[in-house]
């Protein structure tokens, strides 16, 4: 992928997991409580959930614009392809 199309797409992926950490209430009230979050991490949890989402958007956006997501594919795919 080229940067020109790589890094605003990173950007935009990054600026919406922040917007997930940031307004997490609001998601939350579009979401209401996940279950799976309920019984794994503890009763009144899925905040925390929606906020670890976020970062790890966040960071696979980081990982676009700079394109390392591009490196960590490829050692995937090295794994199951010899």
């Amino acid at each position: 992928m080229s940067p020109i199309a790589r890094i605003p797409l990173g950007l935009v992926v990054a600026f919406l997991g922040f917007l997930l950490v940031w307004k997490t209430e609001v998601v939350f009230t579009w979401t209401g409580t996940i279950d799976f979050a309920e019984q794994r991490i503890g009763v009144g949890q899925t905040r925390l959930f929606l906020k670890l989402i976020g970062l790890a958007v966040a960071f696979l956006g980081i990982f676009i614009a700079t394109n390392i997501v591009s490196d960590m594919l490829t050692s995937l795919a090295r794994v199951f392809v010899r």
